[in-house]
Formats: structure tokens, C-alpha cells, sequence
């Protein structure tokens, strides 16, 4: 096949054939891409446009004359030179966009031939050709002149004919049989390579399909985009007049860091750039691409947005294409309050917020919460609302993982502690189990554990309908402890997926999510939130604050406790190692690498435990690496 350029600054037009059987969403795509070039690229229409016989045809009733009264040597003579005709028209555009490559030619007349002479896959194929033989050297010229591309809904040609036929409201016999054949001669013209490039579609959205069509096409010609909303993901408010969408909106984009867009401004900007007047008088299908159009301008221009919400939701048909489009990069949330609450939140009045309802109805925004994948309710507290898009935005950027659990004796720990954390997991976790997780952190997690020196402490995840009894087990073990200092915390499921936790947990959580800390009990198929490495970095920052104010606290007592003086410096230094990209659990391990780093002398960390010179000195040196980040601190 011929390049696409006859220099490195001029291309010459490149014409790309979209080619597969019906409803692989070929006419969409390239519509989607034709809109999203704009000028460099154009449709080339239906072949329908290039052969003034079927405009006889069609009024005569096509698929009568295409499966009954037409000859078979007038359908193909037709469709040839419908197919040539097309090749040979000239666009002033660079890119040209085919429905249908010229082996779509070939595998339509033998498809074609099959019903209507009841012939077998290679005896069709072979008629084909002879019915196409007269015009075999110009075909193999326009053949030539395509960068063909065929969308397949999967490999199997019989699953790909009932998902072709699924889309149909109603099928003939006749229509059956053809897109069997259709689907079969199409397959065998993917084995003999006339396809080089092909795209399974499965049960993908849109775009995601859009996405992989740029991949491919990008290579041809420089102003194919990239990607198309390549992980971007897009949440959709809904809901009738003052149900919180704005607020909404809002606290995504100050929160979670959203782009915030508003609906009526996607489709205007997409319609202007298409030279479309009035979008609004438009067909719902069409304003959903409008809507996904200016996404993609949008996201690509700001290449760093990975999440964008838009607002507000009204027409339920355009919702509906919309999530057809975007498949799972969509969350649409409705915003449910009830009338009252809604009434009093409005500032003009509240026939101001009837007269918008009765406008939202007719679009049909009330019938999105059929549709909606998040229903919030929100005529409660504002931080019930904010708990739940905290929830949403967070369900995406950290996964869900199932833990794996190691046994008791596997930490290394005194035996007085494992029998006690034993007997603990004995009486909550039988037949009706008090806890979700148990899972000992600290040194106690990695081995470090050094009597008179470490705590015990242990993350539970537990509702709270169990407190009490989980308190008198506690209470009942306690003289099992030994006197170690036992640090337990509980945190109910939901505080882990909404994010609703410290710092320091969310760091365990992170921690277990990776697997480089594993519980020693989890609940069956129990899944936590797996919080993502940059977050608990940037969230970190927090306790580094804290740990530099709490040092300069225990530098000023008369007698700092060495052990809290210890555990604080080691925290700051872990923390600052953590925007380095180091993780070292290990206190000892991370005050070594950081006065490393800094070139000040290790050896102050064998001694900063037992000496308090020592653990001052220390406890100097690392806060003073600390304060050095800082603009205006100096030695």
C-alpha cells in the first residue's frame, strides 16, 4: 500500500475504509471522527450518492430488488459501480472516510449469491469474483488507494451474526440467511489479510472503540487524534431544580480535583465548530455526540484531567445514548430531594423552582434516575453529600482488593502476644463474626518487635454494632497483654470506601492494598479500597506537619520522652523519604537513609534510643531537613 505522504510537510489525501457487517458501528465512528477533525477530514457519504439507479431502486422497494427481482449481474454491476464511482470523486479534504472498503464489495455479493442461489460459502465466493471480474483492474486500483480497517463484533462469525441481528426490531428470513453469510465471507476475507487492520468491538462502548480506531489511524496521517477520552473519567449530575447539582459539581472539582463542565457549553462549543445553528432542535442521538465531542477537545487540550463532571442532566434520551457512548468511563449520579427541601433552597421563590421543574420534566430529567448508577439523596447534611461523592470519585482512582491473610506465628511476635491475638480472633471471628479484618501494624507487622519498647497495635474493621461486645472481650483478655500498650483502631467499611480516615490508616490501607501488609483475619470475599500511591504520598504531608511541631514540643520539656521523641523523628524522616519515592517501614531503616541522604552522621541512630543527647541531636537533624524545604529557612 502506498505511503501517505509524498514529502515530510505535504500529504497527499488519504482515503480510509470502514468495513465490517451491520450494527458494528461504522457509520458512527466515522461520524465521530469526521466531526472531531473537523476540515482535515471528511465523510464520503453513502454509496446510495453515486449511481443515480438507486433512487428507482429505493423507491421500488431495496431489499425486494436486491434479494428477489433485481439479476445478480445488476446487483453487482450496481453495487461496482457504486464502489468506483466513490473512488474516483474527488474531496478537498486530506482524509476521506469510506463506509465500506472495497472487500465489503466482494463479500456483499457473494453473501448475496448464497441466499439467492443457495450456494456454499466457497461457491459464493467464487461467483463473486466472476460477476466482479469486469471491473477486477479497477477495483484492485481502488482497493489500492484504501487503508482498509474492519470492525468485527468478535472472532466467531456465527456470534457475530446474532449480535448483528439482536439489533434489529424485527428480521426476515431472507436478512438472516444474508447476514450469516455476510458475517462468513467477511471472516474469510479477514484470513486473507485484504483487512490489515481490524478491531474486535465485543461489548465495549463508543469510545472506547473510537479510541482504538485513533490508534490505528494516527500513524497515517498527523492530525488523526491520539485517543479519544483514553482514561478520562466523566460524571454526570442529574436531578430536578435545586437538588444539589451545582454543590455538587462544586466539591468534585475543589475536592477531588475535577474539571467542572456545564452541558448547555459542550454542546454549544461542538455545534459552532460544525457550523450547527440551533443543536438544540437536534436529535438526542446527535446532541450526546455533540456533548462527547467537546469532551474530547476539552481533554485533550488539558491532557493532565483524568476526571471531569458535567451538569446538569435533562434530556433522557441523550443520557441514555450518552452512557451507550461511554460505557463504564460514566457515572451518572442523580440528586434526589424532595420537593420541599427544594422549595426552601430556592432564592426566587418557589414558583421560580416550579416553573424550572415543569421545564426539566418535559425533557424527561426525572425518568434519569432510572438509569442513574449513584441515586444520592440529599435533602439530609451537607457532609452526607460530600461523604458520598467522596465515595464516587473515589471508587475509580482506588480499586477494590480482596486481602490475603497469613497466620498468627508468622509474625515472630512474643508468645504471650500471639496467644493473645489468637484467642482475640477465636471470639470474634466465629459463626456470626464481630469484624470484617484484623491486621497488626506498626514493627509488629514486619518483625521489628522489641519488648518494653513497641506497642501492640492492630487495625480492626468492624461495624460499630459491635463495640460493646468486642470491649468485654477485650477487657476479659487484657492481663494477656502483659502490659504491652495495645493500640487498637476500628473503622467501618464504609470510612475506608469513602475515604472518611487519616492519613496514617489510609496509609495502611495502602499498605494492604499492595499487599506489602497482610491481615491475619478477613471475612470472606471482604474487599477494601486500595488507596493509590500518589495519594498516600500527598496526603502524608499532614502528619509531617504535625510530626515537625510535636519534635519542637519534646525538644522544649525538661525531659523529652525519649521513646516519643524517637518514634516522632522517625515518622518525619519516613515521611520525607516518601516524597522521594523510598518506603522504609523501619524506623531505624528510615532515619539511616535519610541523615545518609543529607550527609550527616549515621551513627547518632544506634544511640538516639537509649541516649537522650543522642535522640535530640537527631531529632534536630531531621527536622532541620525538614524546615530546608522550606522557602526562607536556612542553616
Amino acid at each position: 500500500m502506498s505511503s501517505p505522504y509524498n514529502s515530510d510537510t505535504y500529504p497527499l489525501p488519504v482515503s480510509v475504509a470502514f468495513s465490517g457487517p451491520d450494527n458494528t458501528g461504522k457509520t458512527k465512528q466515522i461520524g465521530i471522527l469526521a466531526r472531531r477533525m473537523g476540515r482535515a477530514a471528511t465523510s464520503a457519504g453513502s454509496l446510495d450518492h453515486y449511481d443515480p439507479r438507486w433512487a428507482a431502486i429505493k423507491a421500488d422497494g431495496m431489499a425486494r430488488w436486491w434479494f428477489e427481482t433485481g439479476l445478480v449481474e445488476e446487483v453487482a454491476d450496481v453495487l461496482a459501480t457504486s464502489y468506483l464511482e466513490r473512488s474516483r470523486h474527488p474531496f478537498s479534504a486530506p482524509v476521506r472516510l469510506l463506509d465500506r472498503g472495497i472487500p465489503m464489495l466482494e463479500a456483499s455479493v457473494a453473501a448475496t449469491v448464497a441466499v439467492r442461489e443457495d450456494l456454499g460459502a466457497a461457491q459464493a465466493a467464487d461467483r463473486a469474483r466472476l460477476l466482479l471480474a469486469p471491473y477486477e483492474t479497477d477495483l484492485r486500483t481502488a482497493e489500492e488507494s484504501e487503508h482498509a480497517l474492519v470492525l468485527l463484533h468478535c472472532d466467531d462469525w456465527e456470534e457475530g451474526t446474532r449480535r448483528s441481528l439482536a439489533h434489529e426490531v424485527t428480521v426476515t428470513e431472507i436478512y438472516a440467511a444474508y447476514q450469516r453469510h455476510l458475517h462468513e465471507q467477511i471472516n474469510r476475507l479477514v484470513d486473507e489479510g485484504r483487512f490489515p487492520m481490524a478491531i474486535r468491538i465485543g461489548d465495549r462502548p463508543t469510545v472506547a472503540v473510537q479510541d482504538e480506531v485513533r490508534q490505528l489511524l494516527a500513524p497515517l496521517y498527523p492530525d488523526v487524534p491520539g485517543r479519544a477520552l483514553a482514561g478520562v473519567h466523566v460524571t454526570a449530575l442529574g436531578g430536578m431544580s435545586e437538588s444539589g447539582k451545582s454543590a455538587a459539581g462544586e466539591y468534585l472539582r475543589t475536592q477531588h480535583g475535577y474539571a467542572r463542565l456545564k452541558i448547555g457549553y459542550l454542546i454549544e462549543d461542538a455545534a459552532g465548530r460544525a457550523g450547527i445553528h440551533d443543536p438544540y432542535r437536534l436529535g438526542s442521538v446527535v446532541q450526546a455526540e455533540l456533548i462527547v465531542d467537546a469532551l474530547d477537545r476539552f481533554c485533550q487540550a488539558h491532557h493532565f484531567l483524568d476526571s471531569v463532571s458535567i451538569e446538569s442532566l435533562h434530556d433522557f434520551d441523550s443520557t441514555a445514548e450518552l452512557a451507550r457512548m461511554l460505557g463504564p468511563q460514566l457515572t451518572i449520579a442523580y440528586l434526589d430531594a424532595s420537593e420541599a427541601t427544594r422549595t426552601r433552597r430556592g432564592t426566587a421563590g418557589a414558583q421560580d423552582v416550579a416553573d424550572r421543574d415543569l421545564i426539566k420534566s418535559a425533557r424527561g430529567a426525572e425518568k434519569n434516575v432510572s438509569i442513574a448508577h449513584e441515586v444520592i439523596g440529599n435533602d439530609g447534611p451537607r457532609l452526607e453529600l460530600e461523604r458520598r461523592l467522596d465515595r464516587i470519585a473515589l471508587n475509580r482512582r482506588w480499586p477494590e482488593h480482596q486481602p490475603s491473610t497469613m497466620p498468627v506465628n508468622a509474625l515472630g511476635l512474643p508468645v504471650h502476644l500471639e496467644s493473645y491475638l489468637a484467642e482475640f480472633l477465636d471470639r470474634t471471628t466465629g459463626l456470626r463474626p464481630l469484624i470484617d479484618l484484623l491486621a497488626v501494624t506498626g514493627s509488629g507487622a514486619r518483625g521489628k518487635y522489641q519488648h518494653g519498647w513497641s506497642d501492640l497495635d492492630v487495625l480492626v474493621v468492624a461495624d460499630t454494632s459491635s463495640l460493646d461486645e468486642m470491649r468485654q472481650i477485650l477487657a476479659e483478655l487484657e492481663t494477656e497483654l502483659g502490659g504491652v500498650k495495645l493500640g487498637m483502631t476500628v473503622l467501618t467499611r464504609a470510612e475506608c470506601r469513602a475515604g472518611a480516615i487519616t492519613s496514617r490508616l489510609l496509609h495502611v490501607l495502602a499498605l494492604i492494598g499492595s499487599g506489602a501488609l497482610v491481615p491475619l483475619w478477613s471475612t470472606p470475599g471482604l474487599a477494601l479500597p486500595a488507596p493509590d500511591a500518589a495519594t498516600d504520598v500527598a496526603v502524608s504531608l499532614r502528619d509531617g506537619i504535625q510530626a515537625a511541631i510535636e519534635i519542637r514540643r519534646q525538644l522544649l520539656k525538661g525531659t523529652p520522652d525519649l521513646r516519643d521523641l524517637y518514634k516522632v523523628t522517625a515518622l518525619l524522616a519516613k515521611i520525607q523519604l516518601r516524597f522521594s519515592g523510598i518506603e522504609c517501614p523501619s524506623d531505624s531503616d528510615a532515619l539511616t537513609v535519610l541523615l545518609d541522604a543529607t550527609r550527616q552522621d549515621t551513627s547518632l541512630v544506634a544511640t538516639a534510643r537509649t541516649g537522650r543527647p543522642a535522640a535530640e541531636a537527631l531529632a534536630r537533624l531531621v527536622l532541620q531537613s525538614w524546615l530546608d524545604t522550606l522557602p526562607g529557612e536556612t542553616r
